[in-house]
């Protein structure tokens, strides 16, 4: 892959105080994404491997792709504007006349979820990554605060 995106993987999903901090990197760097509740459960719960007795919707989106033939390549987080973030899914399906490439606007957070479950890679544009924030320090205090029950992000 080229040089304008980076790899990135989940490295934790906090509790704050309305959502959930996604925090997003690689060795370079470590941002975050805030997310509400029910989509950071959802990541944590896929992260941790929890089998559920009803498919959520995450789940449900995933079985339709695969009921479909359709594969989840990978979704890339492309842009940043005033703290929001936006994402791209990428999928492809193939059939008797090729492979057919399909590129969906979504919220990173449900992009995250499906990757995750799909066992997808995640990326980020260059520029955005090169733009954020890092929060490796804050992740890492974060990390020490665990053993805090309920400790919560500021």
């Amino acid at each position: 892959m080229q040089n304008d995106v980076v790899a990135v993987t989940v490295r934790a999903v906090a509790p704050t105080t309305n959502a959930c901090a996604v925090f997003l990197g690689n060795d370079e760097k470590t941002f975050v994404i805030y997310v509400d509740r029910p989509v950071g459960t959802a990541i944590q719960m896929t992260l941790d491997g929890v089998k559920k007795d009803r498919p959520m919707t995450h789940d449900l989106i995933g079985s339709i792709l695969v009921g479909l033939g359709t594969k989840l390549e990978r979704i890339v987080i492309n842009d940043a504007r005033e703290q929001t973030f936006f994402a791209r899914i990428l999928l492809s399906m193939e059939n008797e006349l090729g492979t057919k490439i399909v590129e969906i606007d979504a919220r990173p957070s449900d992009s995250i979820v499906l990757a995750l479950q799909q066992k997808r890679p995640i990326f980020v544009a260059r520029a955005v990554f090169d733009a954020v924030l890092d929060g490796t320090e804050t992740l890492e205090q974060w990390r020490k605060q665990q053993d805090d029950p309920g400790s919560e992000l500021p």
